[in-house]
């Protein structure tokens, strides 16, 4: 059975375990699963972008944590991005700093996660598809949103493969 066949059987039965999840993540095509994460952070079916990536910033370890704001940093700009959320980024940067540090990043909250992700998203819509691709190298992390999110990214992946 291919992974469409498999994506469509999970959907189907409308609910999504680890190891279906696991199996997906496994067996997508480059580039899919992070486009299948990015469309789980736009859906009106989830929660909001920052909520998703402040919960699973919190199951992170220091260099997860890290990366994720570095990719925030990339694709804004340290300037631009230092400014979000009254500051609180730019806060924990050291003047000139372009990288987040694992020390750096764990000086944040998850609600100072939430309110960056969420003020990035605004500024910069494709922010969701940078994350998609980090979370998809960390696809463990994704499976803590729960069974909702993972869902509709299943139903994303299997979207992207039909057109295929």
């Amino acid at each position: 059975m291919g992974l469409l066949d498999t994506l469509s059987q999970v959907i189907a039965g409308g609910s999504v375990s680890d190891q279906h999840f696991d199996q997906m993540a496994q067996n997508a095509p480059p580039g899919a699963l992070g486009s299948a994460i990015a469309g789980a952070f736009r859906s009106d079916q989830t929660p909001a972008i920052g909520d998703m990536v402040s919960q699973m910033f919190q199951n992170s370890n220091g260099q997860q944590q890290a990366g994720m704001l570095n990719q925030i940093l990339a694709t804004l700009g340290p300037a631009a991005a230092a400014a979000l959320a009254g500051g609180a980024l730019g806060r924990i940067l050291q003047p000139g700093a372009t990288q987040v540090t694992p020390d750096q990043a764990s000086q944040l909250s998850p609600d100072q996660v939430r309110d960056v992700v969420n003020h990035a998203n605004d500024a910069h819509p494709g922010i969701a598809d940078q994350l998609g691709n980090f979370y998809a190298q960390h696809s463990g992390l994704v499976k803590t949103l729960g069974g909702a999110a993972l869902l509709v990214a299943m139903t994303k992946m299997k979207d992207h493969l039909a057109q295929r």
